[in-house]
């Protein structure tokens, strides 16, 4: 009988259409965006630390107080997307790391830099929550991971236009002049995601069907729940540890990977472009292809613990080889290894934001993804320090890419014992 349902459910949710996919592009863009900000400083890294005169200490000291923002940034926007739901939330966050990103541009001085990633950090860590919000209210459980796939996509996107596009600009008008034109530029997104988005219901392009099939799911509460009622829920830290060993690897390939490639490899602003590029493009292919095959098990009949796990364990398997990319002398050798890992990454990324849908009712979703956030950008600040130290010091990368390595495992055991079967959290009765 629920067999019967669910391909009732689908077939019309085809006739229908598929606006909720047009959400899920919103969602890409404003991804690709995001990253393109957050990415340039590290594409700009070697321009910046000559101009500028910084040391490597120096320019994680920057890192450090964008990860800082982003802590904090990640529980406030937690809160407010769950209060004021997703439309209000993005517009929010945009504005502000857009504001910042442009600052970017006047900035001259340590502290003025570091003030401007401040900002940037606040604003951008509002872009997971407001979205992963979104995705929740316009796609049925078994869609999510695939959904969330497809728009954190848009973070290699960024990644891969960064350093094709960037230093074409720095060439032609500066690095100033770099930030100032990406960020004005882009706020047409804003007005596009103002006009376009609502909730499903609210939508008058969501017709009866495609809203069945988006509701498919078990009713739960719609009232917002605040951090007391899902902060001492082990579920919620099962999520939070993830984020802590798993963030702190994208931070490091995000940010030091094209200053690795400049000195490993002697490639400069011009030649590194399609080396990381390249890097990123293949872990786009890992963002969509982890989400879908956990949805795609989930579909089959396995349950979400078991669908999730086996995603995850098999992307931390994958990381594994990146412990050689040093002493490899090839740079597209290193590129594919970095490539798969970065894949990998993506993959198990996307497969742990469905975690909180897959587990909590909607109104706390956006408050697990904030705790989780903040610890994830506190793990990032600690291996800040760390690459910062690392490369001062020994000026060598292979103790950074040990850790990256590992990291997936510890946090896929720390998932695992906090959440055996990832069942489904009943607030009400907690309460």
């Amino acid at each position: 009988m629920s067999d019967t349902r669910e391909a009732t459910l689908s077939g019309a949710a085809e006739r229908a259409g598929r606006y909720r996919w047009m959400i899920v592009a919103l969602l890409f863009a404003a991804t690709v965006i995001n990253y393109v900000d957050r990415q340039m400083i590290g594409v700009l890294k070697p321009t910046l630390m000559t101009d500028l005169g910084w040391t490597e200490k120096d320019f994680a000291g920057v890192i450090i107080w964008f990860q800082f923002a982003y802590a904090i940034g990640y529980i406030a926007f937690g809160k407010i997307v769950d209060s004021a739901g997703a439309r209000v939330g993005y517009t929010i966050a945009f504005v502000i790391w857009q504001v910042a990103h442009i600052a970017h541009g006047a900035a001259s001085t340590m502290t003025q830099f570091a003030m401007a990633r401040f900002g940037l950090g606040i604003g951008e860590s509002g872009n997971f929550p407001a979205g992963i919000k979104a995705v929740t209210e316009w796609f049925p459980a078994k869609e999510r991971a695939f959904a969330i796939g497809v728009f954190n996509a848009g973070s290699n996107i960024g990644a891969i236009l960064t350093p094709l596009i960037i230093p074409l600009m720095v060439v032609a008008w500066g690095w100033r002049s770099a930030f100032v034109i990406t960020g004005v530029v882009s706020f047409v997104w804003l007005i596009a995601w103002w006009i376009m988005y609502r909730r499903p219901r609210e939508h008058s392009k969501v017709g009866a069907a495609e809203l069945a099939w988006i509701e498919q799911d078990p009713a739960d509460p719609t009232t917002p729940l605040g951090y007391g009622a899902v902060f001492t829920r082990r579920e919620t830290w099962a999520f939070a540890l993830g984020k802590f060993f798993i963030d702190p690897i994208w931070w490091f390939f995000l940010f030091w990977l094209p200053g690795y490639l400049f000195e490993r490899y002697d490639l400069n602003l011009m030649t590194f472009g399609l080396p990381l590029a390249a890097i990123y493009l293949i872990s786009d292919f890992g963002s969509v292809a982890g989400g879908w095959m956990s949805s795609r098990l989930m579909k089959a009949g396995w349950t979400a613990n078991r669908a999730r796990k086996l995603t995850m364990f098999i992307c931390a398997c994958l990381v594994v080889p990146v412990v050689f990319a040093e002493s490899i002398s090839s740079v597209w050798v290193a590129v594919l290894i970095i490539g798969i890992a970065t894949a990998a990454h993506q993959a198990f990324s996307a497969n742990l934001y469905a975690v909180p849908a897959d587990i909590f009712p909607r109104a706390a979703v956006g408050s697990v993804i904030g705790i989780g956030g903040t610890a994830g950008a506190v793990g990032g600040m600690l291996m800040s320090f760390y690459a910062g130290e690392v490369l001062e010091r020994l000026g060598t990368y292979w103790p950074l890419f040990m850790v990256a390595a590992g990291a997936y495992f510890l946090a896929l055991l720390c998932i695992h014992l906090l959440s055996p079967r990832f069942e489904r959290v009943d607030m009400a009765s907690r309460a």
